[in-house]
């Protein structure tokens, strides 16, 4: 290419001064978003395992127990992986099954302490996850004050 074929444009644009900064991606997964990370990783594999081998062994014992069990692992999956990938749209996909599981606490320990009949056997939720050490209940408030933290930084 000769200098008489060139068009005069720059190589590339000089940067603006005023151009607004893109905002950083906040890490969910780091600080204390990572002891988050290895509750939720840990209490998934437990719900799961537990699940599918109660579902496997005996599934007529007690069906809404492992069923629920099923769906806390699937929630604890989902949050650990949004705390992974970080982000404002997951973080807000975390917020929102932060408060689902909350709520599933709740409604549950509430159920089999109102109605333990219903509960043949217990569940990850089960008197608001007692046989877990209160964790269950812990878990989504302290992952809700966490994200929301998260959005101020």
């Amino acid at each position: 290419m000769r200098d008489t074929d060139r068009t005069g444009a720059p190589a590339s644009p000089a940067p603006q001064p005023d151009a607004p900064r893109q905002k950083q991606r906040f890490e969910l997964g780091t600080g204390p978003g990572r002891v988050l990370v290895w509750f939720y990783g840990v209490f998934t594999v437990a719900a799961a395992s537990r699940s599918i081998v109660e579902m496997i062994l005996d599934f007529g014992k007690a069906p809404l127990a492992y069923v629920l069990s099923a769906v806390a692992a699937v929630v604890y999956g989902f949050i650990t992986y949004s705390l992974v990938r970080g982000g404002e749209t997951a973080r807000r996909a975390a917020l929102v099954c932060c408060a689902a599981e909350l709520a599933g606490v709740l409604i549950v320990g509430t159920w089999t302490r109102l109605e333990p009949s219903a509960f043949p056997d217990s569940t990850v939720w089960s008197e608001f996850g007692m046989g877990y050490l209160f964790i269950p209940v812990i878990l989504p408030v302290t992952g809700m004050i966490w994200l929301r933290h998260a959005r101020n930084v």
